[in-house]
């Protein structure tokens, strides 16, 4: 019998480290459950809890960090916690010792966390902190700049679940069409040769055979990456993406994008640029499809199973294949919901709000530091741009009549300037961190 996956004991990167806020806790999902980052004070690394007092159950997000300890305090009644979730203070004790010696009842729950790679991770299950501990990280060789190579992180909630986000990073055939003017062009779309190079419970490899030399690694539960290299080998490209399971129908991707070639151009990039005009363009592109997908596929699983209700016929689906066959020998084709208490409907309705699934501003921008702050800036120039005009038009029309035409027409010309790119900024880029509605048949 083939011994079961433990998808809760495992290292997961909850988010890029830059993207969070030391002055305030984070509430973030994983497999079902509800954790808390935060930043002690005293501390370089943030910590993560689940998501509850043990006093009341009321969530420790919703809390702040206090000004004097820089310990967590809840915000229901002010109990306060240190770095090991060890109760230091509860306001309402009448003995002040009542949490020093009480403090296996009265602690949060704190779970294993590392820094590494300019992620934050975590291990999801606080009984095998040991274990935790001897675990190595998944980390990629690719996220190194001590080998020359540079990046991007990139982080977005998505609407479709755990297996269905894996079965898409591992296809690289559906780059051309979904990916159309993007990332990839229909017209140049051949056949891709994948071959399983090794298949065991903690590890998939694969390779493609053509001009790049390109390899695939899948290593459960989350790190699916991609490596290509040319100018025999000399330059490297990478895609490293981890997919976090967060509840059913749920999931988000934590992707870094490496390089060791075009550093310059990659420095003078903004990260939230990158961002906009490429990184959510790609996930906008699979949304609209894979929910449906997800949907049609629980519908038929109810009386087959995936190998009947999918046609994989070719080469370049080795690897969806291959991942199938692992979920299904090692998960009995399922994530551990209940193990938690979620009780998963056979088929989960489907949203065809298109405005909601492809909801950037939720999904990326709201979780990411670079856009927020590129957001407030764009918010801020428009308002400048539009009180400019109407001072300046306000001004030229003040002026006496010889300073009309040498004073006035360059005033005027600006302030047009100046309303063109208040209508660039609030038409075409505000937009691109809320919503952009992704058509594929216009592309």
């Amino acid at each position: 019998m083939e011994a079961e996956f433990n998808f809760f004991q495992h290292w997961y990167p909850l988010s890029p480290v830059e993207d969070l806020d030391p002055k305030q806790p984070t509430a973030v999902t994983l497999l079902g459950l509800r954790l808390v980052i935060w930043k002690p004070k005293s501390s370089e690394t943030f910590q993560v809890f689940l998501d509850r007092c043990p006093h009341r159950l009321a969530p420790l997000s919703e809390g702040r960090i206090d000004d004097e300890t820089g310990n967590l305090m809840c915000s229901y009644h002010g109990w306060q916690f240190d770095r090991q979730g060890i109760c230091t203070h509860i306001p309402q004790a009448e003995n002040p010792e009542l949490a020093s010696k009480n403090k296996k009842n009265l602690c949060a729950i704190a779970l294993p966390t590392r820094q590494e790679q300019d992620l934050l991770w975590v291990w999801p299950d606080a009984k095998s902190s040991q274990q935790a501990t001897d675990t190595p990280l998944p980390l990629s060789p690719q996220v190194d700049a001590s080998k020359g190579f540079v990046w991007f992180s990139f982080v977005r909630d998505l609407e479709y679940d755990w297996q269905t986000l894996v079965e898409n990073v591992a296809d690289p055939s559906h780059v051309p069409f979904s990916h159309h003017g993007v990332q990839g062009d229909r017209k140049q779309a051949k056949p891709i040769a994948i071959e399983i190079v090794q298949s065991t419970p903690n590890l998939i490899e694969a390779t493609i055979e053509g001009d790049l030399q390109r390899t695939i690694t899948f290593e459960p539960p989350c790190r699916l990456e991609y490596a290509f290299s040319f100018n025999n080998g000399s330059k490297q490209l990478g895609l490293i993406t981890y997919c976090i399971p967060v509840s059913p129908g749920k999931s988000r991707i934590v992707a870094h994008f490496t390089r060791n070639f075009a550093k310059t151009l990659h420095h003078l990039t903004p990260r939230w640029w990158d961002h906009v005009s490429e990184r959510n363009l790609v996930i906008d592109g699979d949304m609209v499809l894979l929910q449906q997908q997800e949907y049609f596929l629980q519908q038929r699983q109810s009386t087959e199973s995936w190998k009947t209700a999918y046609q994989l016929p070719t080469s370049a689906d080795r690897l969806v294949i291959e991942f199938r066959n692992w979920f299904d020998r090692y998960c009995h084709g399922q994530l551990p919901w209940s193990e938690v208490g979620i009780n998963v409907p056979p088929t989960r309705n489907i949203n065809s709000d298109r405005e909601q699934i492809l909801d950037r501003y939720k999904q990326h921008t709201q979780h990411c530091r670079s856009c927020r702050e590129a957001l407030l800036i764009v918010q801020r120039l428009q308002a400048v741009l539009l009180i400019y005009f109407a001072i300046t038009v306000c001004a030229v029309a003040l002026l006496p009549d010889g300073l009309q035409l040498t004073l006035g027409l360059p005033l005027i010309v600006t302030a047009l300037l100046g309303l063109g790119a208040y209508a660039w900024l609030r038409f075409w880029l505000r937009p691109r961190f809320y919503f952009v509605d992704y058509i594929h048949a216009d592309r």
